[in-house]
């Protein structure tokens, strides 16, 4: 390895770095797993047992609000388990209100249609979704669409990767809802919860990792209020100079 290699070496391990310390936070690690699957595990287990629809819904809805607490109780960042509550909250009211258990289980697998078909859509519109998400954790805003060519086509590929692991999710799941029990369509919808995403993410890491470093526009644009500063500052001890040498000379 040359002394030429090195540095480039060494930004490519930064840059890989960054990226997952990024997914981590947008994604919600494995703490952001666990709440995404414990309710819906908690209502197929309990549903399995006594085949009590109230009882399951009411679990789930608890389990839920708790995760809640418990972040706010640990002040750490909700946004995960609050999608969880608000998730779990709408599956509760359409299985109360249609008394068919399986149905606490269609608005998130109607959210997966839609965000798949946002995914898609959005990539062939050139405003990758996952670039809107991710672009704020990078510090880099929408710079990627017209500052960084290389950026833009990885989001579009990993926003494709994404849209693309969610249809085949629902290719499975919209089926199952019509053909299987509850308690086989709620087993196979908890197991496929974490692997497509685990591929969903692998994948965006893949393609941001190999991708042209973010533009921290927030670093830029503090440079420019230094910058700003400094040319203020420089004319004001100019006007001062030029006050007091009229003084000299008045005097």
């Amino acid at each position: 390895m040359t002394s030429l290699d090195k540095p480039t070496e060494d930004a490519q391990r930064d840059s890989r770095a960054v990226t997952e310390a990024a997914l981590f936070e947008a994604f919600g690690g494995l703490r952001g797993m666990i709440e995404t699957v414990l309710p819906g595990l908690l209502f197929v287990t309990i549903y399995t047992i006594n085949k009590d629809l109230h009882s399951a819904a009411i679990a789930a809805l608890g389990v839920s609000i708790l995760l809640v607490v418990v972040r706010l109780v640990m002040k750490d960042t909700v946004k995960h388990a609050f999608s969880g509550v608000f998730g779990v909250g709408f599956g509760v009211v359409f299985a109360m209100m249609t008394g068919n258990a399986k149905d606490f289980y269609l608005p998130g697998m109607l959210y997966t249609l839609g965000l798949a078909l946002a995914y898609i859509i959005t990539t062939l519109a050139g405003v990758p979704l996952l670039g809107l998400i991710l672009g704020p954790v990078f510090k880099e805003n929408l710079s990627w669409r017209t500052r960084n060519p290389g950026r833009k086509k990885a989001y579009a590929k990993a926003s494709y990767a994404w849209g693309l692991i969610l249809l085949a999710k629902c290719a499975i799941l919209f089926p199952l809802y019509w053909w299987a029990d509850t308690t086989q369509f709620g087993w196979v919808l908890i197991a496929l919860k974490i692997p497509p995403f685990l591929l969903a993410v692998w994948l965006t890491w893949v393609f941001l990792a190999k991708a042209p470093a973010p533009i921290d526009v927030f670093a830029e644009m503090e440079a420019e209020e230094k910058a700003e500063e400094a040319r203020k500052a420089a004319l004001s001890q100019e006007h001062d100079e030029a006050t007091a040498g009229r003084h000299r000379r008045d005097a």
